[in-house]
């Protein structure tokens, strides 16, 4: 399993993050995304109106190397922010299951966590957790 159970629940108690693609002159490309957890692949899937249509679903022809990023402020006294980055490579999948729309899949390849499932760890203690996942 690429994510940790806490992670897990992280991403599901998020209805927000932001993907950044690459589009095709080489520059970066990021967007406010609504996504799930894909339990049976282990992967995030971004949805959203007319997806196929978007840049960040063309980017995906030229360059399916992408950053997924959720966080939130937890308290701003003391300041304590939580976040989860996800790299990997995406892949466009038009009418996945049948309805007529199209998702973005992120198959993670390296996962950065910080200040999730440690709310007691004083905030200028926190380390983040990097590890390397997915083929």
């Amino acid at each position: 399993m690429s994510f940790t159970q806490i992670e897990i629940d992280y991403l599901a108690s998020q209805p927000l993050g932001r993907l950044a693609t690459i589009q095709p002159d080489g520059t970066p490309q990021i967007s406010p995304v609504g996504f799930t957890y894909n339990a049976g692949l282990g992967t995030i899937d971004i949805g959203g109106y007319e997806m196929s249509k978007s840049w960040k679903f063309r980017n995906l022809r030229s360059n399916d190397k992408v950053a997924f990023v959720v966080d939130d402020i937890v308290s701003t006294d003391p300041w304590r922010v939580r976040c989860l980055e996800i790299r990997g490579v995406a892949t466009g999948i038009e009418n996945p299951d049948g309805t007529g729309g199209a998702i973005i899949r992120v198959w993670p390849r390296r996962i950065i966590s910080f200040g999730i499932g440690a709310p007691d760890i004083d905030p200028h203690l926190l380390k983040p957790s990097k590890r390397d996942v997915g083929v």
